[in-house]
């Protein structure tokens, strides 16, 4: 997976494709809601296993009924890479099986 900082214009590019994630210029991000905890909590332990599998990590934060995750990629200083957007890409695959909306 690519490690070289995108631009701007290719972060937004990308995101097109991950309806519901943003960019703030320095991170992606994306809240999940759900009906209840159980199953946010469900989608953090897959969350978890993705992570491991990529062997990158993103700041995720577990509500009554929301997953919030924001990422970027600090081995480049703290830019987004195409390792930030396959998280999300498999995240984004996920999280409909979990109940999320």
């Amino acid at each position: 997976m690519a490690v070289e900082p995108l631009s701007q214009k290719d972060i937004e590019e990308r995101l097109k494709e991950l309806p519901g994630w943003t960019t703030d210029g320095v991170n992606i991000s994306r809240t999940y809601r759900f009906d209840g905890h159980f199953q946010a909590a469900a989608l953090v332990v897959h969350i978890a296993q993705i992570q491991e599998e990529l062997g990158h990590h993103a700041e995720t934060t577990l509500g009554y009924n929301t997953v919030s995750l924001s990422v970027n990629t600090h081995s480049v200083g703290g830019k987004v890479t195409g390792l930030d957007l396959e998280l999300a890409r498999r995240v984004e695959a996920v999280a409909p099986g979990h109940g999320a909306h």
